[in-house]
């Protein structure tokens, strides 16, 4: 039985960064003032600290952390020598930074389409896009997938459709790090894994920042050059064409402090999702979890009728509960990106969740009596009976 129940129209954060902040406010204050103390805020000693313990939580040989999450994808696209000519195919249903570092540096993204359940990549219409790629005349060498609302991808399906083309698989682990697929922790699984610190991501700082994750060490060393500006030997001996990419210290100073705290938070979201999926179920398309995974619930996604999507968000908010539609227009879909090529028979899948997809608040810090007038809420706005 649903507990009652907070003020009916408080309004309500769709992440409660706040929560966490009261929990851990004084350890991080404490953590800044002795980087501000030191005056250190460029590749401070917490930086190397951070990126150690990163690669312990998840087993990766090799972490190197960087200013956001578009530029960990990107730091691996131009390690791999990535040109204009060549395809990496990546899904539509995703955020744009997924596809702009593709464009950035010439190539073409190929967009393909994702499995209804689960939003990530569908191996179909993987193999679908190579031939578009082919049969266009470009030149197909990886593909990103994007692990999205909080789980890994099928990568039992889409690993062996890479290989047997000779394709690298890139994984964009924004919203999943810290989940595990059959046994792997996210950081473990391709050639390499960007992932984001944005501070409404399972990991957040405050502010930007990202990392890389891989198993390969010459690849890393790449990326740490490339990481400065291309540095050799020293700041004045640039060896590459690189970037400014650094983490700045303050940020990982806080990272690591949430570090401390996230695998209580991990499971904190767990509990939250399955009490949603307990009460909700029965009357909305509730996310799945791929077998043998486990999701970090960086969302918790509904799938709605689309004529009711407007009105249900609406009906929520009236009562101070936030909703957010992730995402309203596929890539494909967009000015800056829609001249890119699509396999046949289009990309109706996420064409369908453009229109369907509607986000709950979700956040380790939900309390049960408040989740429960979110689910009372949802009930209410979708015509079914309390539970």
């Amino acid at each position: 039985m649903l507990q009652h129940r907070h003020a009916p129209f408080a309004p309500l954060p769709f992440i409660d960064l706040g929560a966490q902040r009261r929990r851990l406010g004084a350890r991080i204050d404490a953590a800044l003032l002795r980087v501000v103390e030191r005056g250190d805020y460029i590749m401070g000693v917490e930086v190397a600290e951070l990126e150690a313990e990163l690669a312990a939580f998840c087993g990766a040989a090799e972490v190197i952390s960087c200013a956001n999450g578009t530029d960990a994808l990107a730091l691996v696209l131009m390690a791999r020598g990535v040109r204009p000519g060549q395809a990496i195919l990546c899904p539509t249903f995703t955020f744009a930074a997924t596809a702009e570092v593709i464009a950035w540096l010439g190539a073409i993204p190929v967009f393909v389409d994702v499995l209804p359940e689960t939003f990530n990549m569908d191996p179909a219409s993987l193999e679908a896009g190579l031939a578009t790629a082919i049969r266009l005349g470009l030149d197909p060498v990886g593909l990103i997938v994007v692990d999205l609302f909080g789980q890994p991808a099928d990568y039992d399906a889409l690993l062996p459709i890479a290989d047997a083309c000779g394709l690298w698989v890139l994984c964009d682990a924004a919203q999943s790090f810290g989940a595990t697929h059959k046994g792997r922790k996210v950081g473990n699984i391709g050639l390499a894994t960007a992932t984001s610190f944005f501070p409404a991501k399972p990991l957040g700082c405050y502010g930007d920042g990202g990392a890389v994750f891989t198993n390969d060490a010459e690849l890393a060393a790449v990326i740490r050059s490339l990481r400065i500006h291309g540095r050799g030997a020293d700041k004045y001996d640039n060896v590459r064409i690189g970037m400014n990419g650094r983490l700045d210290t303050l940020q990982a100073a806080i990272l690591l402090e949430k570090l401390r705290i996230f695998g209580e938070e991990i499971e904190a979201r767990q509990r939250v999702a399955a009490r949603y999926a307990a009460h909700l179920a029965d009357i909305a398309r509730v996310p799945r979890v791929l077998g043998g995974c486990t999701s970090v619930w960086a969302q918790y996604t509904l799938r709605l009728a689309p004529e009711r999507r407007d009105g249900f968000a609406a009906s929520l908010k009236r009562q101070g509960i936030p909703t957010a539609v992730y995402y309203a227009k596929p890539l494909h879909r967009q000015t800056a990106y829609a001249s890119y090529p699509t396999p046949d028979p289009g990309l109706p899948v996420s064409e369908d969740l453009a229109r369907q997809a509607i986000s709950l608040p979700m956040h380790p810090y939900l309390e049960p009596d408040v989740q429960d007038r979110i689910i009372e809420a949802v009930r209410g706005a979708l015509g079914a009976k309390a539970d």
